[in-house]
């Protein structure tokens, strides 16, 4: 759940010398220099790749951007039929040549170590709230006036989306990535109903595939989703991830035992003490009970300023626990 990044030393030594994340992305020999960073830091099971789940937006005509202190930005947000259809189609190998260009240095890297690499997207109703509400939202309102008010625009604008979500991810397992991960970072905001008529078929569609064509495992991941965990079950996935709203084992009995799960620590709990950390993590893998499927991870992305002793020890502490 986002291994690199800003709380890490290394990566900021690298952030200083370019002027935004999307240019480090660029550049594969960068991106595969920062992925590898938590593997030598920190001891992690596995690499995620360093990119970003915009990363097929720009392809699209979409001006996005990455501003400090707001975060992403898309400043031609697309808010009517007509935006929808000027969105431009995307040809992934070429538009996004330099992400499979990293996933090929990592693996490279890592081939010998034992340690597989994990590559991701966005989900299409994530994405498509980024591309209407042009940022991070709260409420998502321009997002579900379109979703109520202009279904055929939402139907066209999803459908424009699940392609070249499927093309994307299908290119970094055909480049090396050992697992696949679909992020729905935003699909808490949905009801189940609302869930299943606007945004299931099109997750669906992209799940269903990757599981028949990727031949690694896939991981759908979705924040805030407690009350959709069936739902997002339905549309598909080897493993299910649970975010930290919910035990683990309460959520796994949820989705059964015919999936695997991935979760779920709170992300804040890596900043308190080593006692009270590892009580958290205890907590977690006593849930889990030695069932196999079961990955630790964070409930979502580590956060800036989590101390990277801490990230550490935790690891330390899962592989502890798994010894006994």
């Amino acid at each position: 759940m986002r291994q690199a990044g800003r709380y890490m030393p290394e990566y900021q030594a690298i952030r200083r010398q370019h002027k935004s994340i999307l240019e480090m992305i660029a550049r594969p020999e960068v991106a595969a220099e920062i992925t590898l960073q938590p593997v030598d830091t920190l001891g992690v099971d596995a690499a995620i790749l360093f990119a970003d789940i915009l990363l097929p937006l720009p392809p699209m005509g979409l001006k996005l951007e990455f501003v400090p202190g707001r975060g992403p930005v898309i400043h031609n947000p697309v808010r009517s039929p007509d935006d929808v259809a000027a969105l431009r189609p995307v040809d992934v190998r070429a538009d996004l040549g330099h992400v499979y260009e990293a996933i090929r240095l990592v693996r490279t890297e890592l081939d010998g170590r034992d340690v597989p690499l994990i590559g991701f997207a966005g989900a299409p109703f994530t994405l498509a709230a980024y591309i209407i509400e042009g940022g991070p939202s709260r409420n998502f309102v321009e997002t579900k006036k379109l979703m109520y008010g202009q279904p055929a625009a939402w139907r066209a604008l999803m459908q424009k989306l699940t392609p070249v979500l499927i093309d994307y991810l299908l290119a970094q397992a055909d480049a090396g990535a050992q697992a696949l991960q679909l992020f729905d970072s935003w699909v808490g905001a949905l009801n189940p109903q609302d869930y299943r008529r606007f945004v299931q078929p099109y997750s669906r569609q992209i799940l269903q595939t990757l599981m028949a064509r990727a031949d690694v495992p896939v991981i759908h991941f979705g924040v805030g989703a407690t009350t959709l965990l069936g739902e997002m079950k339905a549309a598909g996935g080897h493993v299910i991830g649970l975010d930290w709203r919910i035990p683990l084992d309460e959520g796994w009995a949820l989705l059964g035992d015919d999936v695997a799960v991935q979760g779920n620590l709170d992300p804040t709990a890596l900043f308190a003490p080593l006692p009270e950390l590892e009580n958290q993590v205890r907590d977690v893998l006593t849930r889990a009970a030695g069932r196999p499927g079961h990955i630790f991870n964070l409930g979502h992305g580590i956060l800036q300023h989590t101390p990277v002793e801490n990230v550490r020890a935790v690891v330390a502490m899962v592989h502890e626990f798994n010894r006994k």
